[in-house]
């Protein structure tokens, strides 16, 4: 009689490395005896004190940007190899472990992602929803038309410095946070004017309207690109923020940081 393990052994044959998502210690210990391929563990923290570990700063509660992201964090610390296949074991329906995914690793498919949300300086929830602004304008524009805008996330202090006002800020005297949706409706249509969202490592819309004014020099980006863009790649090389720019002409959503290009989203392919 065929058994599950003739059905799904392929499943588990010959993958270079498992990787576990935040298991329970128990869990941890039991595949780490297994005879066989390395052991990675992700997740927000270190609870099994694994020996190789990959942080995961959001909670990804779609299991496929989970795994991705824990699969560039491997690939960035080198625990990793370009082709390696993984067996990923998360959880989908409970707490517990309960699903396993065979990916093969792919440093063609790297999206930058990881280098956005761990090493940054704005909280990772910050960035993300940040991030989700910009691909949903992508999506819908304004009013069914294209859109572009620059947002500007974290050491708002020194971006404020670097940059002058084109008109009055509305965010001056207020306290809120990107993450609102009502605040989300306001950003979406202040982004048809002129000028930078300026927002602050833990979220707080600190101006609208800000003509970025950093040197360009020896700042890269791909051609085709225009004053935006440039201006958002430049103004991350000289403080310590990272920079979201929504391309009116093509659409695309792009993250600098320290004066790069780090990260290309197509907003309906996301």
């Amino acid at each position: 009689m065929v058994g599950l393990d003739d059905v799904f052994g392929d499943l588990f044959s010959n993958v270079d490395a498992v990787m576990l998502f935040s298991p329970s210690g128990s869990y941890y210990e039991q595949v780490r005896e297994v005879d066989g391929p390395d052991v990675i563990v992700v997740g927000t923290e270190n609870e099994v004190s694994a020996e190789t570990f990959v942080e995961l700063p959001l909670e990804f509660a779609d299991v496929a940007e989970r795994i991705r992201f824990g699969i560039e964090g491997a690939l960035e610390q080198d625990v990793i190899e370009d082709g390696d296949d993984l067996a990923c074991a998360t959880s989908i329906f409970d707490d517990e472990i309960d699903t396993v995914s065979r990916v093969r690793a792919n440093m063609d498919a790297h999206t930058g992602i990881y280098d956005l949300f761990a090493k940054s300086r704005a909280e990772p929830e910050v960035i993300k929803a940040v991030l989700e602004l910009a691909i949903e304008l992508g999506k819908k524009g304004q009013k069914g038309k294209p859109v572009g805008a620059l947002f500007v996330v974290g050491d708002a202090g020194k971006v404020m410095n670097k940059s002058r006002p084109l008109s009055y800020n509305p965010f001056e005297k207020s306290h809120v946070h990107v993450g609102d949706p009502i605040v989300n409706v306001m950003l979406k249509e202040f982004s048809r004017l002129d000028g930078a969202f300026i927002i602050s490592d833990a979220g707080k819309i600190v101006s609208a309207y800000r003509y970025l004014e950093p040197s360009a020099e020896g700042v890269d980006i791909p051609k085709g690109l225009g004053a935006r863009h440039m201006a958002g790649g430049a103004i991350t090389r000289d403080t310590n923020s990272i920079s979201i720019v929504l391309s009116e002409s093509d659409g695309l959503v792009r993250a600098f940081k320290a004066g790069e290009l780090i990260l290309e989203v197509d907003p309906e392919a996301y």
